[in-house]
């Protein structure tokens, strides 16, 4: 009974004893994350011109159905296969009730995954 006793105690003794927490000050200030905005430059550098700034329903009349189409929160992902190449177009909203339109475009060989001009690869994809 004796041992019953102190074990019951060192229990007790024990769940106060691991707690390391230490309340903040009643005037500490309270972290506050910055505001999520995201703001999507369209890319110029690569990417035809012909795709970026074009709304989903361009696209797949231009290149026909997506072999993927992906969406996450308020972003896109259309991608399309060629013969040789796959074509992914990445489509986020500008402003507040804009629809999503391409604002990214990657390309890549179909053997490899190299990457590889995305103008040729749109020019391929559009000729099936």
């Amino acid at each position: 009974m004796r041992n019953l006793a102190l074990i019951a105690m060192l229990c007790a003794t024990s769940a106060c004893a691991g707690s390391s927490f230490i309340p903040a000050p009643s005037n500490a200030p309270v972290f506050q994350p910055p505001a999520q905005t995201r703001t999507q430059t369209p890319q110029t550098s690569q990417g035809p011109a012909s795709i970026i700034s074009q709304p989903a329903r361009s696209l797949t009349s231009r290149f026909g159905e997506a072999r993927i189409d992906l969406t996450e929160g308020d972003a896109r992902k259309l991608q399309f296969a060629g013969r040789t190449c796959v074509l992914d177009v990445f489509l986020y909203p500008r402003g507040n009730t804009a629809q999503p339109v391409a604002t990214h475009v990657e390309a890549r060989l179909r053997d490899g995954g190299a990457a590889t001009d995305s103008e040729a690869c749109a020019r391929e994809i559009a000729r099936r």
